[in-house]
């Protein structure tokens, strides 16, 4: 008997598949379609005839602990235990569902804020858990009456997503300061902080659980170098949490993967040491910009994109089709793929909207652009 009855295949499968089949460009899935950084590569190649092939400790790289370590203190001035207070992972994915099925029991409540990334409900399944899926503002800022509303006393975790995907929404500080408040008087709650898009922010900073004294006690946060320094495929990701909480997550992990790419962690490690991030955000704003300008004379209304390399457009002015249909129909008859928002909803809300992912080469962008607005 199947544990997730319900679940169909990924959105991101159908869609990639039928762009494939339609020969439509995909800004669909959200990876890179650009080269690796030529430095990295090499890294990676000077490794390859080193002793660097066998197990890592189970927590990870000594060196890339410590790198990253030494980047979040940087960034977010957080001192971090290296031994007790952090974990590589197979990519964030397999960290948020270790997290879940570390703490989440049978019938166990999860706060998931909608839209939101899909594997979030099937890990809270998995575990025996039950996911309350709670819409946030028509704006995707979050709505904490209806959060305090869901909470109960079987509420075991809120998960978070800032930067969000799909939509590119950033928090403020008065919304973590409402969160705090929160956790405060619900004093059992775990937070899950998805922070993967931390390095990719526009309009204003991105605000990581890491800077917050009053949440750190009680959160886990997830990063992902793969969306980072777009190595999607490399499936590197890392946990950081207080120590009481890694304890429970590596009885978990231990058993579930044990370690990680031991060539991508040391690869990783030395692309640490010359790596500028700040780089790597202007590069995606660049690409943010030159999409956002190309669509300027389309019949799309652009959303306000904060973070993330993704684009919401609605399309209201071109369809009164639903957005799976219409998704599907912009492939086969205009020949581009995007993500309807509706599949990121419980209740498959629909406001027509898309989402487009802009990280892909100028070049695609532009071919894009131009199927785009002749529609």
């Amino acid at each position: 008997m199947s544990k997730l009855p319900n679940t169909p295949t990924s959105i991101f499968s159908i869609m990639s598949q039928l762009a494939n089949k339609h020969g439509a460009i995909n800004l669909s899935q959200g990876f890179p379609n650009f080269p690796v950084d030529e430095r990295l590569l090499n890294i990676t190649k000077n490794l390859i005839g080193k002793n660097v092939h066998q197990y890592t400790p189970m927590n990870g790289l000594p060196s890339l602990l410590e790198n990253i370590a030494s980047l979040t203190f940087k960034n977010y001035k957080r001192k971090v235990n290296i031994a007790s207070e952090m974990l590589i992972t197979a990519g964030a994915t397999q960290g948020i569902y270790t997290v879940i099925n570390s703490f989440v029991k049978n019938n166990d409540e999860v706060i998931i804020l909608d839209p939101s990334y899909d594997s979030y409900e099937p890990s809270v399944l998995v575990a025996g858990g039950k996911p309350v899926r709670i819409s946030l503002n028509d704006d995707y800022s979050p709505n904490f009456n209806r959060i305090e509303d869901a909470i109960t006393k079987n509420t075991k975790l809120i998960i978070i997503n800032n930067p969000h995907n799909p939509t590119g929404k950033i928090w403020k500080e008065s919304e973590f300061q409402a969160l705090e408040s929160l956790l405060e008087k619900h004093d059992r709650v775990l937070l899950l902080s998805d922070e993967v898009y931390e390095y990719i922010s526009f309009l204003h900073p991105h605000i990581s659980i890491n800077t917050r004294p009053k949440l750190r006690d009680k959160a886990i946060v997830a990063s992902s170098f793969g969306k980072s320094l777009h190595v999607t495929g490399w499936k590197v990701g890392y946990l950081i949490a207080p120590e009481k909480l890694m304890l429970e997550i590596k009885k978990i992990h231990q058993f579930l993967v044990f370690s990680i790419s031991s060539l991508s962690q040391h690869a990783i490690s030395e692309y640490l040491d010359i790596v500028d991030f700040n780089e790597i955000e202007k590069m995606y704003v660049s690409k943010r910009t030159l999409f956002q300008n190309l669509l300027k004379n389309s019949k799309f209304e652009l959303l306000p994109c904060e973070g993330t390399y993704f684009q919401v457009v609605n399309y209201k002015q071109i369809s009164t089709k639903g957005d799976m249909d219409f998704a599907k129909e912009l492939i086969v008859k205009h020949g581009v793929a995007a993500i309807p928002i509706s599949v990121f909803y419980k209740d498959s809300t629909d406001k027509q909207m898309l989402r487009f992912c802009f990280a892909k080469t100028d070049e695609t962008l532009i071919a894009a652009a131009e199927k785009l607005v002749k529609i």
